[in-house]
């Protein structure tokens, strides 16, 4: 009887020191899938890069003309102002939707202002239209032209379904845009150097 006891004692030890050595593999098997997995929930550099603000060069833009710039994939336009331009933009208030900027969620506090902007010589917009996300073109000569009202003070007008915006980027109503254009955040560095995408300089 005792041969059998001992040897019943020895195979439950052997059992033991199997079922932990297996139990400690698995964990790290686990650990091994695990790990990756839950990093794979983390965004990739290139999608925090394209989060990322951007900065523009605004030195060589002359009075009147626009640039282009990307910022999380959507087209962004600054735009300089002529004074005649600026001189303009009271002129469309009773033809606007929103001409005081109220509705605070399509620009920040700071551009909550008859021209939507910090410094008032630059428009700095989000160039896609507040209906369905077409990008509006320039239409900055004034008098009537195709598609456009004979007293048109220059601004943008979307050729998907026709809603003008002033060059404060401010709808007209009637329109099928319901809101302005987006104003982003955005700094300047310098009188020449624009920050899109952050409020304050890095």
């Amino acid at each position: 009887m005792s041969e059998s006891v001992v040897k019943t004692g020895l195979v439950d030890a052997e059992k033991r020191t199997w079922l932990i050595a297996s139990s400690a593999v698995g964990a790290l098997g686990t650990a091994a899938l695990v790990i990756p997995f839950v990093a794979s929930f983390q965004p990739s550099e290139r999608a925090k890069a394209a989060g990322a603000a951007v900065e523009a060069d605004i030195s060589g833009l002359k009075p009147g003309e626009k640039m282009t710039v990307e910022w999380r994939g959507n087209p962004v336009w600054i735009v300089r102002r002529t004074p005649e331009m600026l001189a303009d933009l009271a002129k469309n208030d009773p033809q606007l939707v929103d001409p005081q900027s109220k509705v605070s969620s399509q620009q920040p506090a700071y551009a909550q202002n008859p021209t939507r902007s910090i410094n008032p010589e630059y428009l700095v917009a989000i160039g896609i239209c507040t209906h369905l996300g077409c990008s509006p073109s320039d239409k900055f000569a004034t008098g009537a032209q195709p598609s456009l009202p004979d007293d048109w003070l220059g601004g943008f007008f979307c050729p998907c379904h026709g809603s003008t915006f002033d060059l404060a980027g401010r709808v007209f109503k009637n329109k099928p845009a319901p809101t302005n254009l987006e104003i982003p955040p955005h700094v300047y560095l310098s009188d020449a150097k624009l920050l899109i995408g952050e409020d304050k300089k890095a």
